[in-house]
């Protein structure tokens, strides 16, 4: 069967993940959730004084992205690679809400994004991956031949993260969630560098009403009429 580039765009907490995993599982290829990148360097950026609520060291960023190293380690247990920075596993560290907050400002530095996507195109390089974040099929795989852009309203989104975050155990409110969902939405979709958008090409899910197993059938099916015809 011919292998394929799949890229998965779209706003945060629709489940881009969770799909891109599904798929990656039963097409036996390479998963790679691009936002955990971005994610880890907000969390270096946190663990070492250069962001907070009123501030943003960005130059003194810039300069220590040649001391950041990411990596993606699989794990039989859990049967998905989890996100290493420095050779330390932040899998848990790099999903709480405190990261949330951030992740969009260091997304936007252009800088970081030239630097993760050099990664991220050199692992693409054979395809047969799944790759998931904000620009994939629009900076990233252009030439993907299959991009998919998921949505769903922001109190949708914002209730599957509050139970998400309850579910862990972390002490959050529906309302500091929301607020986090709407505030990226804008900053993903305002930024100068790769701004959050639909590829002209990408077809879009709005999955508000869709639960995991119709969604997963619904793009497998789009995953296989593609395969048929590349």
């Amino acid at each position: 069967m011919k292998k394929i580039t799949i890229a998965i765009d779209g706003f945060s907490s629709t489940g881009k993940s969770t799909l891109a995993k599904q798929l990656a599982k039963e097409l036996e290829y390479v998963y790679v959730d691009t936002g955990a990148m971005y994610r880890a360097v907000a969390y270096f950026a946190m663990q070492h004084n250069l962001i907070e609520a009123d501030f943003f060291k960005k130059e003194a960023l810039i300069e220590a992205l040649s001391d950041i190293k990411l990596e993606f380690k699989f794990n039989s247990d859990l049967g998905f690679a989890e996100m290493y920075l420095n050779g330390e596993n932040v899998e848990k560290q790099i999903r709480t809400i405190e990261v949330s907050n951030f992740v969009s400002k260091v997304a936007a530095v252009s800088e970081v994004r030239s630097k993760l996507v050099e990664q991220q195109q050199e692992m693409g390089t054979n395809k047969a991956i799944v790759m998931d974040g904000r620009d994939i099929g629009t900076v990233v795989f252009p030439n993907a031949e299959l991009k998919i852009f998921m949505t769903a309203s922001a109190e949708t989104r914002a209730q599957r993260r509050f139970d998400e975050l309850q579910q862990k155990g972390d002490n959050v409110s529906y309302e500091e969630v929301l607020k986090n969902v709407v505030d990226r939405d804008y900053m993903d979709t305002h930024r100068e560098d790769s701004p959050l958008v639909i590829a002209d090409d990408a077809i879009e899910i709005d999955n508000s009403y869709l639960n995991k197993e119709e969604q997963f059938a619904a793009v497998l099916e789009l995953v296989n009429d593609v395969v048929k015809t590349a």
